[in-house]
């Protein structure tokens, strides 16, 4: 299964992007903050896909002008996710990526796809204590806080953290999206002329209004 969007393509992994995963997984400001050690070689990387990325409903996240991994995303069961009706959403990018709003792009087009064909009903997602560009990902998506827990076993890198848990249901997901394809729709018209600058600024400051009623960002 493959999605699209409108910079990225998410697709299964092949063996062959291990190089292509290693350029990124190797750097440690990707691994660490998310629980995990920098790939050590191609080989290592090659086989983290065997292993780990090939798992159901795990996605290279790529450059449409290109079609190479720069980054996975995936939705699983763990402790978080135990229901049938949930997953955890996981992900990262490269570090030259980051700052270019791709990785809600792709969560956004994951979580479309987990609410509506596999049917999900809640999304979990967390972070490590200090890892607040990850927070951020979250929150632009429309999770909200739900819990923290403290002494949590770090066992790839042999630390105790403290974790924070976030919670999407379907229901959320759907509103935060909804006002979300309104803002386009008024760039759009502002875009084309169809609407002056004043009304633009107008309605732009009643939908942030209402979003912010119904606690949307």
């Amino acid at each position: 299964m493959t999605f699209c969007t409108d910079r990225l393509l998410l697709r299964p992994w092949r063996e062959e992007d291990a190089e292509d995963l290693f350029v990124y997984a190797s750097d440690p400001a990707v691994g660490p903050p998310a629980g995990w050690p920098p790939h050590e070689s191609i080989a290592h990387s090659r086989e983290i896909i065997r292993t780990v990325l090939s798992a159901p409903e795990t996605y290279a996240v790529c450059l449409k002008a290109d079609g190479r991994p720069i980054g996975s995303i995936g939705l699983h069961r763990n402790d978080l996710a135990e229901g049938g009706d949930e997953y955890e959403l996981g992900y990262w990018i490269g570090k030259p990526f980051w700052g270019q709003g791709l990785t809600p792009e792709a969560a956004r087009e994951l979580l479309c796809h987990a609410f509506a064909d596999p049917g999900m009903a809640r999304i979990w997602c967390g972070h490590y204590d200090g890892n607040v560009k990850s927070r951020r990902v979250m929150e632009k998506l429309g999770f909200t806080f739900h819990h923290t827990t403290e002494g949590l076993e770090v066992s790839q890198l042999g630390e105790i953290r403290t974790g924070h848990v976030l919670l999407l249901t379907k229901e959320r997901f759907k509103k935060v999206e909804l006002f979300r394809q309104q803002k386009k729709l008024l760039d759009t018209f502002l875009q084309n002329g169809a609407i002056s600058q004043a009304q633009y600024d107008k309605s732009h400051r009643d939908l942030r209004a209402l979003m912010e009623m119904h606690g949307v960002e």
